[in-house]
C-alpha cells in the first residue's frame, strides 16, 4: 500500500482540507478511495481532496501520513503529478476520455453494438458520439459544456446508487439535451430533441426508444416533469443538480451562465435570472425524486436564494435566462 495524506492545511467551506495520492498508481488511489467513501468529485487529477475531519479514518485504513513536502515529492517521483501550466488541458483531455468511455459503454445498454445496425441511413455510433462531443466542445459555451455533460451523467449515478432504475433512454438523454445550444430557450431544446430523433433513427433503433428520448430531451426545457413520469424525474433532476453545489462551485456555475449570456446587457441579464430562479423557489420542491430532494434540496434552496438576493432590487420584466 503506498496511499499518502498529508496534514489539513487548505481552507475552504468552513474545514481545512488535505490531499490523499498513490506514489504508485491512479489506479491504486481510486480503489483506496472507493473502499473508504470519498466521493468521486472530489478527486482532481493526481488527487483527492480530504477533508480534515476524514484524515484520521483514512490512516486508520491504511494511508500513510506524511508532510506536504514529502507528498509531493513522491507525487512528482512517481511521474504522476500534473503541473499547474497542464491541469486544464489535462482536464479536458481526461473528461472527453471518459465521456468517450461512457458512450461506448452506453452502446451496449440500447443494443446498437458498434455501428449502426444494417441498414441505417446514418453515421455508425462512434461517429455520432463524436459529433455529440464537438457539439458539447464548442467554443461559445461557458456552462452548457462537456464538464456538464459529465455533471448530469455523474449525477445519474448518483441517483442510480441510491436505488433509481436509470433507463438508457434517461442517459441518451442526457447526452442529447443540450446537443444544439444556440442560447435560445426552448428552440434550443426543441432542435436537441429534433437531432436525437434524426440520429437515433439513422442508427435504427427502435421507433419508441427514439421518441422517448426525444420526449425527456423537451422535459428539460421546463424541469417540470409529472409526477407518474420517473424517467423525466431522474433526468430533470441530473440537470438540475448543480444548484447544490458548494458555495464556490454555485458560484462558478452562476458565472458561467453569465459567460453564456455576454451580449445580454446587465439590467436585462438581472432581471431574466432573477425570474427563473423565484421561479424554482415557488415551487414545493425544486427536484422531483425522492432521492434529489434528501440529497440536494436543501443546500439548492440556500444557493438559489443566495444568488437571488444578488440579484434583487431591479426592474421587473426581462427575457428568462434558464440555469
Amino acid at each position: 500500500m503506498t496511499i499518502l495524506v498529508d496534514q489539513p492545511r487548505w481552507p475552504a467551506h468552513g474545514t481545512v482540507w488535505a490531499h490523499l495520492v498513490s506514489d504508485r498508481s491512479l489506479e491504486e488511489l481510486h480503489a483506496f478511495a472507493r473502499a473508504n467513501g470519498l466521493p468521486s468529485r472530489s478527486f482532481d487529477l493526481d488527487h483527492y481532496d480530504v477533508p480534515a475531519e476524514r484524515v484520521e479514518q483514512l490512516v486508520a485504513a491504511g494511508a500513510r501520513p506524511v508532510t506536504g513536502r514529502e507528498l509531493v515529492a513522491r507525487l512528482h517521483a512517481s511521474g504522476l503529478r500534473v503541473r499547474g501550466a497542464d491541469r486544464r488541458e489535462e482536464k479536458h483531455r481526461r473528461r472527453l476520455a471518459e465521456l468517450e468511455r461512457r458512450w461506448s459503454h452506453l452502446a451496449r445498454s440500447v443494443g446498437s453494438g458498434d455501428r449502426a445496425p444494417a441498414g441505417a441511413r446514418s453515421t455508425g455510433w462512434p461517429e455520432l458520439g463524436a459529433e455529440l462531443l464537438r457539439r458539447w466542445d464548442e467554443p461559445h459555451r461557458a456552462y452548457h459544456d462537456l464538464e456538464h455533460l459529465d455533471d448530469v451523467l455523474r449525477h445519474l449515478d448518483v441517483l442510480g446508487d441510491h436505488g433509481a432504475e436509470v433507463p438508457a433512454t434517461v442517459e441518451l438523454a442526457a447526452w442529447f439535451h443540450d446537443a444544439v445550444y444556440d442560447l435560445v430557450p426552448g428552440s434550443d431544446e426543441e432542435r436537441s430533441g429534433a437531432l436525437a430523433r434524426e440520429r437515433l433513427t439513422g442508427l435504427g433503433l427502435p421507433q419508441g426508444t427514439v421518441a422517448e428520448v426525444a420526449r425527456l430531451v423537451l422535459l428539460t426545457a421546463g424541469h417540470a416533469p409529472d409526477p407518474d413520469d420517473p424517467a423525466g424525474a431522474i433526468l430533470c433532476d441530473g440537470d438540475l443538480a448543480i444548484l447544490a453545489a458548494s458555495p464556490r462551485r454555485y458560484g462558478r456555475y452562476a458565472a458561467a451562465v453569465r459567460a453564456e449570456y455576454a451580449r445580454v446587457p446587465e439590467e436585462d441579464f438581472r432581471r431574466g435570472r432573477a425570474a427563473v430562479l423565484r421561479t424554482l423557489l415557488d415551487r414545493p420542491w425544486i427536484f422531483a425524486t425522492a432521492t434529489g430532494r434528501t440529497l440536494w434540496e436543501a443546500r439548492a434552496r440556500e444557493n438559489v436564494a443566495a444568488e437571488l438576493s444578488r440579484l434583487t432590487g431591479r426592474r421587473a420584466d426581462a427575457p428568462e435566462i434558464h440555469p
